[in-house]
Parts: structure tokens; sequence; C-alpha cells
């Protein structure tokens, strides 16, 4: 059988043995090794002919293939358990694993090409959106109200789970504004978790950022005695 190939479109001795076999429509669980042998040693000879450098590996292999070829001209030898030696069975054994490697490498390539049509957006400096004019009306950090907002979120987790389901009426942050001012108007300095009375993210999304509105407008100001105080939002002094 004529075997048709490109030369040195193979990654090593296995692949072009693997490759002949498929071509001649063989068993890997029982080659052939004759016939392979030939057409292994037709490839290092037309290389040969053009020039080409063998590399070393398939030399190898070439002489593994002669000597296994050699073994199964002779007699059949018999071991302890009176089972027949195959002298082939290590090398079906390489090419099996081989093949199996192959097959992942294609399906972890074709991963690699879908990863690569997903763009993701590089992080960035947010500095420049900060509108340096506007002051929070508090002696309290950006930075401690976010952190005193995980504090909150995780506390409500472990109590109850924020829902997920989208609600019909949407929550604004103007509507949670003016039930703020009215909770202010009433008691005058609550606690800031105080105004966080429903566990649901939309619902503390909108009081969150409601807060911060009236905190920069000067309709609240939140305070905090200490480090790790509880965190105060109270009616400004009018002056």
């Amino acid at each position: 059988m004529n075997i048709e190939f490109k030369i040195n479109e193979f990654s090593g001795p296995l692949d072009l043995l693997l490759h002949l076999i498929k071509e001649s429509k063989m068993d890997i669980m029982n080659i052939e090794i004759e016939e392979i042998t030939k057409q292994y040693m037709d490839y290092l000879a037309l290389q040969e002919k053009m020039n080409l450098e063998i590399a070393s590996e398939y030399l190898v292999m070439a002489s593994e293939l002669l000597e296994i070829k050699s073994k199964l001209l002779l007699p059949n030898e018999k071991v302890e358990d009176d089972e027949e030696s195959d002298p082939r069975e290590e090398l079906v054994n390489r090419l099996i694993e081989y093949e199996a490697y192959k097959e992942i490498t294609k399906v972890l390539h074709n991963k690699e090409n879908l990863r690569s049509e997903i763009y993701t957006k590089a992080p960035e400096n947010v500095k420049q959106y900060i509108d340096e004019n506007k002051e929070i009306n508090c002696d309290v950090s950006l930075d401690d109200l976010i952190e005193a907002f995980k504090k909150y979120l995780q506390r409500k987790k472990e109590n109850e789970p924020l829902k997920t389901k989208v609600t019909v009426n949407e929550i604004s942050v103007s509507s949670r504004r003016y039930d703020i001012k009215k909770v202010l108007a009433k008691k005058k300095r609550v606690s800031f978790f105080e105004l966080f009375p429903i566990v649901s993210k939309e619902y503390v999304v909108a009081t969150f950022l409601a807060i911060l509105e009236m905190a920069k407008s000067k309709e609240l100001v939140i305070k905090q005695e200490g480090t790790f105080e509880e965190i105060i939002c109270e009616v400004p002094n009018e002056k």
C-alpha cells in the first residue's frame, strides 16, 4: 500500500507511526509491524533523498521497529506462565497514550481559540472620574462607608440571603432619599445600619447611593466617634 504524507509535519516518531497506522487502516492493538516498519523506513529514506536532517529520535524508533520485527520473525518464546509475550505490546501502549494526549491537546487548543475571542477591559485609574470639588459632609471617609457597607451585607448574608428575584416596582435612589429624610425628621440621629431595614440587592444599593448623595448635598451628616465605633447619620446643625 502506497502511503502519501508530507515531510516535517510530524511532531515526533510516535506521531509519524500513528499517522501511518491510521492511513493503513490498521488496528492499533494488532499492528502489522512488517508493513509499518517498511513505511517508516521509506519515510527516513525520503528524508535522506531530500537532504533533510533526520532527528535522532526518529533513528531510535527505527531501531526499535527493526528489533520488534526481528523478534516476531523468530520462533515464539514462552514465558513462565506459558503465555506468549508480544514484542509489540510496549509500543502499542506508548501509541495509545500518545493518541490520548494528542486528543486532549486538540481540546485545549480549541478552548484557547475560544478564549482569544473574549476581550476584557484592563483595570484603570478611577481617580479621573472623582469630582474633587464635591465633598461628603461628614468626618468619615468614603472607604470607611464602603467597609461598613460590606460588613452590613456580610452580617445580613449570615442571617438571610439577599433576594435575587426581580421586583415589579423598582426602588429608585430618589425614593430612598425621601424615606431617609422622613426618618431623620422623626429621629434626628440614627445608625447607618438602621437605614437598611429591607434586605434586597435593589434596596440596599439604592439606599447606599441615597446616603452618599444626601451627604454631598449636606442633607445629612455622617459621624463616627472613634475607630471601629458605630457610624451615625444625623441631621446637620443649622447655623
